[in-house]
């Protein structure tokens, strides 16, 4: 599988940590940003060297110790296997001069295990499946909402049986790893009714004792299970917006799977095609769109603060993007590639509450045109303009 270049910057010159989900090219990244230098890898995925370091964790601490002037980096990958390492890295990183970096596809046995985090002496970075500016030239819009974004998707798996198959093993291999082996829960099939669930809501409000009455547990547990896969890096809540009229507005959180060919793959919808000018089309195209946004911002404005804004009346601002010295970000999304006027009656209306700010409508429209106060823009100008450097 070919390299392509990352936006994310990284650090040669300090600790780090690099989280995100199963496949989204952490190793591979790694690999090619040390390729030149002189490395420590342990691989904590290899069941013999985890076994190893579970064993004897001070093994780890007399190999670093033995490490000559030119090896300078020490990386362990997926360090959630073996939390306590981190305690052995802390010593490490106040008596060495050695950078340790550690990648984890989840945080949730650091989060809730009282894991040492390090104190600041570790920067975290998130790593997501690709962007399409990090695709390029080659970036086709219809493969990226059918498929989603996971490398080995976009440029290992050839065919649509291999794409099918490899999301499907994906979805299965999540469970088998990140949940059951990991016991974050004490029954899978619940969980797993859940997730195909869960995934046909992407993007909805979500209604929690709705969602437990149809997975057949409680509202207490339809929670824990969103905050594992908030844990293990498989999506996010997109919370309402907050401000001083919010009693006028909905207050429950969106939900967000973090690739739109897992999403699909969760719901088994993989053999639907996704066919323009349908509402599912829509929905597919808006939960690409909100992904770009995030995963840039990610990257490049990472106090940018993501939301949305829902009335009563069923009027929604589909993102509403606070950004630190700015104006309030006001993003409408239309799969259209001809926006009209009567397409942003209810955005035009509902803009007007939200002071000092802009308001824009990502289309597909392949040039930029002014309606009323707002600015439509095609998607990828206005990911350019508004969320890279």
């Amino acid at each position: 599988m070919m390299f392509v270049s990352r936006l994310l910057q990284l650090p040669l010159n300090r600790s780090f940590f690099l989280f995100g989900a199963r496949n989204t090219g952490k190793s591979t990244l790694l690999k090619h940003l040390f390729r030149d230098k002189n490395v420590l890898w342990i691989d904590l995925l290899d069941p013999v060297q985890e076994d190893r370091y579970a064993r004897e964790p001070v093994s780890f601490k007399q190999e670093v110790m033995a490490l000559d002037v030119t090896t300078k980096y020490v990386i362990i990958d997926e360090i959630q296997k073996l939390p306590k390492l981190l305690d052995i890295v802390h010593q490490l990183i106040e008596g060495t001069d050695k950078i340790f970096i550690m990648t984890g596809s989840s945080a949730r046995k650091l989060r809730h295990g009282g894991a040492n985090l390090l104190a600041g002496r570790a920067f975290v970075y998130n790593l997501y499946p690709f962007t399409a500016l990090e695709i390029g030239d080659s970036f086709n819009l219809d493969d990226a909402l059918c498929w989603g974004t996971l490398p080995a998707v976009v440029y290992k798996m050839q065919t649509k049986e291999d794409k099918t198959k490899f999301l499907q093993a994906y979805a299965q291999t999540y469970l088998k790893e990140e949940i059951w082996l990991e016991q974050f829960i004490r029954k899978i099939d619940p969980f797993r009714r859940f997730l195909e669930v869960s995934a046909q809501c992407n993007g909805k409000v979500i209604n929690f004792s709705n969602l437990a009455k149809d997975v057949g547990v409680d509202d207490k547990t339809i929670k824990q299970y969103f905050s594992i896969l908030e844990d293990t890096l498989m999506g996010f809540f997109l919370e309402p917006f907050h401000a001083s009229f919010r009693k006028r507005f909905k207050s429950k959180p969106k939900f967000y799977f973090f690739d739109p060919g897992v999403c699909r793959s969760l719901t088994m919808m993989l053999s639907v095609p996704v066919q323009k000018g349908t509402s599912y089309y829509g929905d597919v195209f808006e939960h690409f769109i909100i992904l770009e946004c995030v995963r840039l911002a990610s990257y490049y404005y990472s106090e940018y603060r993501f939301s949305y804004l829902g009335t009563k009346d069923n009027v929604e601002i589909d993102l509403v993007v606070e950004r630190p010295g700015k104006k309030i970000l006001l993003i409408e999304i239309k799969s259209s590639d001809n926006v009209r006027e009567d397409h942003l009656t209810a955005f035009s209306k509902i803009i007007k509450d939200i002071k000092n700010s802009e308001s824009i409508c990502i289309s597909q429209e392949s040039r930029a045109k002014k309606i009323g106060d707002v600015m439509v823009l095609p998607w990828m100008d206005a990911l350019r303009k508004y969320f890279t450097a």
